[in-house]
C-alpha cells in the first residue's frame, strides 16, 4: 500500500547502524578497536544517522572504542548501549564524551518469559527501573533510545504502560525490538502501528528485528509502513544467531520502490558493496553468494532465457543497475544453462565474431564441456574457438589484437 504525504517530497526514515554493537555480538564478528574505528569511517561515509559503536559496560575494550569513535567522529551521532541501572548509564555516558551528538540507549526486558526466569521481577519493578534510567540518561543527553527487550512478545497493554512512561520520563526514542525474531509482517505492523499511534506525536518510533524467522527485512518494512521513522540494521545483516535487519535490503528496498513508499534515507547507496566487502574482510568471513544487493550472484546471470533479455533490454531481469550499490558491473556467467546469445556475447569481448555456423558448433562444444564443470573460464572458451576455427595463437593476435591468454594449441 502506498504512504501518501500532503508534498511530493519522499518523507525520511533514519537509519541506525547496530554493526558495531549488536552485529559484534555475533559468533566471530568481534572486532578489535581499530577495526571498529576502521568500520566507522566506513559508515560515517555511508551516510548513516546513528552508530550504535558499542557497550561500553561490557568491556574495557568496547568502552575504549566507543570513546575513540567519538573523539575521531566528534560530528557524528553516536549511540552506547547501557542496561537500566545506574551504572551502565554512567559509564555509558563517559564513553560518549567528546560527541557533539551522543546517544544514550538504555533497555530492559518487558516480556513474561524474561521478567519471571531472567529477571526474576515484577512489571512494577521493571517500569520503575527503566523510568529511573530514562530519567539518568536524560541528565547526560537530550538524545535517550528505550527499548523494552523481546517488545514483541510483551503483553501489549503493559508494553504501552512502560513505553507511555519513560517517554514521561524523557526518553526521545523508542524502539521496538523483536528480539528473538518471533514475529511476523502482519502481527510486528500491528503492533508498531499501536504505539504510533498512543506515542508517535511525542517521541521517534524504531524497529529492530532479527531473523530468526527470516523476517528481519520484511517485519522492518512493516514496521515502517505503520509509522516507525527509524529502522535499526547492521551491514551484511550480521548479529546475534541468525542476524538482525540488513542495512543493505532496506535501503535498496526503499530507494527502488520509493514509488511505492514514497520515503527516503540519507544512505549512499554507492558504498553499500564496499562496506559489506569491508566488513567482510574484517570479520573473516563473507556473505553467500545470492545474498541480496552486495553477494556475489546479486548481478549475475547464467540462464540462458535471462542473459538473452538482458543483452536485449537490462531491466528484463536486473531492477537495480549494479553501479548504484558500488558494484561494477552485471556479470554474464557462462555454465551449461547458457544460452547461444550469451555465448556469443562473450566471444566478442573476447575479440571474436564468429559465424552462425562457428557459433553453432562453439556452442555444441561448450554445453558438452559445461555439463562436466561448474562454470567455463574464458581460456578455455578460446581454445574452443581456436579448434573450430583452426587459428592458432599468434594467428588470433593477428585476427583480434588479443593474446590467446595463454592457451597452447
Amino acid at each position: 500500500m502506498s504512504i501518501k504525504k500532503k508534498d511530493n517530497k519522499p518523507e525520511k526514515v533514519f537509519i541506525f547502524d547496530t554493526t558495531l554493537r549488536d552485529g559484534e555480538q555475533s559468533p566471530g564478528c568481534s572486532m578489535t578497536i581499530q577495526e571498529k574505528k576502521k568500520m566507522a569511517a566506513k559508515l560515517f561515509e555511508l551516510g548513516v544517522d546513528i552508530v550504535e559503536a558499542g557497550f561500553p559496560v561490557a568491556s574495557s575494550g568496547d568502552f575504549e572504542a566507543v570513546h575513540a569513535i567519538c573523539q575521531e567522529f566528534s560530528t557524528m551521532r553516536v549511540a552506547a548501549l547501557a542496561r537500566s541501572c545506574r551504572q551502565d548509564i554512567e559509564v555509558a555516558a563517559k564513553a560518549l564524551e567528546g560527541c557533539l551528538h551522543p546517544r544514550i540507549h538504555t533497555f530492559i526486558a518487558t516480556s513474561d518469559v524474561h521478567l519471571e526466569y531472567k529477571l526474576k521481577k515484577s512489571r512494577t519493578q521493571v517500569t520503575d527501573e527503566a523510568v529511573s534510567a530514562v530519567a539518568k540518561a536524560r541528565n547526560y543527553s537530550d538524545d535517550v533510545e528505550f527499548s523494552p527487550e523481546d517488545g514483541s512478545r510483551t503483553d501489549p497493554q503493559f508494553l504501552l504502560t512502560i513505553l507511555t512512561a519513560v517517554v514521561d520520563a524523557g526518553a526521545t526514542t523508542i524502539n521496538i525490538p523483536d528480539t528473538v525474531g518471533y514475529s511476523v509482517p502482519t502481527e510486528f505492523g500491528g503492533l508498531i502501528s499501536r504505539v504510533v499511534e498512543a506515542l508517535g506525536h511525542k517521541c521517534q518510533i524504531s524497529v529492530h528485528c532479527h531473523d530468526d524467522l527470516g523476517l528481519a527485512v520484511a517485519n522492518s518494512i512493516a514496521g515502517i509502513c505503520a509509522g516507525a521513522r527509524q529502522v535499526e540494521c547492521t551491514i551484511n545483516g550480521i548479529g546475534e544467531r541468525s542476524g538482525n535487519c540488513a542495512l543493505e535490503e532496506v535501503a535498496m528496498i526503499l530507494k527502488t520502490r520509493e514509488d511505492l513508499f514514497h520515503l527516503a534515507t540519507d544512505i549512499d547507496t554507492r558504498h553499500l558493496y564496499s562496506a559489506s566487502q569491508l566488513l567482510s574482510s574484517i570479520i573473516g568471513f563473507g556473505v553467500q553468494p545470492n545474498k541480496a544487493i552486495v553477494g556475489a550472484n546479486a548481478f549475475s546471470h547464467e540462464a540462458g532465457i535471462h542473459q538473452d533479455g538482458f543483452l536485449k533490454e537490462r531491466t528484463t531481469y536486473e531492477i537495480i543497475r549494479p553501479e548504484t550499490v558500488g558494484v561494477p558491473a552485471s556479470k554474464i556467467v557462462l555454465g551449461k544453462h547458457s544460452g547461444r546469445h550469451g555465448l556469443r556475447a562473450r566471444c566478442e569481448e573476447l575479440g571474436w565474431k564468429l559465424s552462425t555456423d562457428q557459433l553453432e558448433k562453439l556452442y555444441q562444444r561448450f554445453i558438452s564441456f559445461a555439463d562436466r564443470k561448474k562454470g567455463v573460464l574464458d581460456q578455455e572458451i578460446l581454445l574452443m574457438i581456436a579448434e573450430i576455427t583452426g587459428l592458432r595463437k599468434e594467428d588470433h593476435r593477428e585476427h583480434s589484437g588479443q593474446p590467446l591468454l595463454g592457451a597452447t594449441l
